[in-house]
């Protein structure tokens, strides 16, 4: 049995905030040829998911502390959906069809969600970065950021 402590989260929240990318993620699964990819991740709030798709599976997630929005966007760029999810959201959770562009905002200073998606995990077709939204660790990302935390259903983050 593998149990996962609320202690073990809370120090993914602290690890995030030193991390370069501001987020950690403890796997559940042994390995990465497993075919159910179970992980948690923990985020700051200036962590920055980069718009993405999967093309071939499906991602289900349940927020466990804080709060994120995520968002569900069209080929284009347009934001098509809004959800907020988290204990105190309404919603706790979600699953997104195979081919759904997405991206996580945290919205509080800290939060942690459990993932599981298909495996095995093949870092080749595992996900496709949205061409509008720019890279990890390039200019831009910064207001980009700021521009999904205000952005409402219908406008184009392109």
């Amino acid at each position: 049995m593998k149990i996962i402590t609320t202690d073990r989260l809370r120090e993914m929240a602290v690890a995030a905030e030193t991390a370069p990318r501001r987020r950690t993620n403890f796997n559940i699964h042994a390995a990465a040829e497993d075919p159910v990819q179970r992980y948690f991740i923990a985020a700051r709030k200036d962590a920055y998911f980069r718009p993405h798709r999967h093309p071939v599976r499906w991602e289900f997630a349940i927020v466990l502390q804080g709060r994120f929005d995520v968002l569900v966007f069209d080929g284009d760029g347009r934001v098509t959906r809004r959800v907020r999810v988290g204990p105190e959201a309404g919603a706790v959770g979600f699953e997104l069809a195979p081919g759904a562009w997405h991206a996580w905002v945290t919205m509080t200073d800290a939060g942690v969600f459990a993932e599981v998606k298909e495996g095995p995990y093949d870092p080749f077709t595992a996900a496709e970065f949205a061409p509008w939204a720019p890279a990890e660790g390039t200019p831009g990302v910064s207001d980009f950021l700021e521009r999904m935390r205000h952005a409402a259903v219908g406008d184009r983050m392109a």
